[in-house]
């Protein structure tokens, strides 16, 4: 995160040397003294006037918003565009609600990369009103996710894998798959 430091012009909210007791009203070098202090609290009072601005993503600027990111724990490699990083804040918390779920996975993929990942499991779930009925799924978990991208490079696949790794039940094994999306030719 990038220091907030003086901005030129920008004047404070709340001048000190308005509030001063009338003796030092007309003294120059009080007066001067405490507007070299506005200069140095402005930056400050104006975040502290903004606040709620900066914990809101679409809001906030981008390098705090990155911040943010790390503070929510938002699934980001400081790679993606302004919009996706955004988007990863914002609905971090709701991603860690479903996290260790199929939707949970899809969403973070889908938001990393803007495209919806093809995922299949060994898992399964069933009802019988009989006991002793047979077993749903297969006997060995895994889960396999492939991601059909337009332009693939070898570090989608490591960003991808990094994204299972976090995002999936945590008793599971996995594999990931990296491939170009088939192209439709224009007619």
């Amino acid at each position: 995160m990038s220091a907030r430091g003086s901005v030129d012009g920008l004047r404070s909210s709340a001048p000190l040397g308005e509030m001063l007791p009338a003796v030092f009203a007309d003294d120059d070098l009080a007066q001067r003294f405490v507007a070299g202090l506005d200069e140095v609290l402005a930056p400050i009072l104006n975040v502290l006037d903004c606040l709620d601005s900066y914990f809101t993503p679409a809001l906030a600027p981008a390098d705090f918003t990155r911040w943010l990111g790390g503070w929510v724990g938002a699934e980001t490699d400081g790679t993606e565009p302004e919009e996706w990083l955004r988007a990863a804040v914002a609905t971090a918390a709701h991603l860690h609600r479903v996290r260790g779920t199929r939707r949970g996975l899809a969403e973070t993929v889908r938001l990393a990369f803007g495209v919806e990942p093809e995922i299949s499991e060994s898992g399964a779930a069933d009802w019988s009103a009989g006991p002793l009925g047979p077993v749903p799924g297969e006997p060995r978990p895994r889960l396999h996710v492939t991601l059909r991208l337009p332009d693939p490079a070898p570090a989608d696949t490591h960003r991808l894998d990094s994204l299972v790794a976090a995002a999936r039940p945590a008793h599971m094994p996995y594999t990931v798959q990296v491939t170009a999306a088939e192209r439709i030719p224009e007619r």
